[in-house]
């Protein structure tokens, strides 16, 4: 950000750099825990929904056909074998074979665990558009301070 400043309006000019700043910084951070929010919530709605599904795995579903997915577009016929049993993706492309008892408790952690992590970061992003809107009302006051400056010096400069 390039600024120029007259000697005479220093002290106003650094005050308007730093409230720029202020306010960078403040959107910056807004943005950030919004977003982090947002794929938390990506990621524990894709851990509801794997819990969810695994209601099919009952023993009146046993030797039934289902379409199994190769993509998000594209699917093959197959049969459940096994409803007791299933593999479950722990990270990094790590796959763990749990009953389906264990699998909902290992959802279930990571669902109350991303929500705890929401709960903490819900303060801070609260606190932030807090400060976001006393800044933007200083700015605005600062704003109609200026416009009214103007306004009474052209006032003078017509007299």
């Amino acid at each position: 950000m390039d600024t120029v400043c007259e000697l005479s309006s220093l002290n106003d000019c650094l005050v308007s750099m730093w409230n720029h700043t202020v306010c960078f910084s403040v959107l910056q951070e807004t943005e950030f825990l919004t977003s982090s929010i947002g794929q938390l919530k990506v990621v524990q709605t894709k851990y509801v929904e794997a819990k969810d599904s695994l209601s099919v795995l009952n023993k009146n579903n046993a030797g039934k056909e289902l379409l199994v997915p190769l993509t998000s577009s594209m699917y093959v016929p197959g049969t459940l074998n096994d409803v007791e049993h299933v593999l479950v993706d722990v990270g990094t492309g790590y796959y763990v074979e749990k009953n389906v008892n264990d699998t909902k408790e290992f959802f279930k952690r990571k669902i109350d665990f991303l929500t705890k992590q929401m709960e903490k970061i819900q303060p801070a992003l609260q606190e932030k558009h807090g400060m976001k809107q006393a800044v933007i009302e200083v700015m605005n006051i600062k704003i109609q301070q200026l416009q009214s400056q103007q306004a009474s010096q052209s006032g003078t400069t017509k007299a």
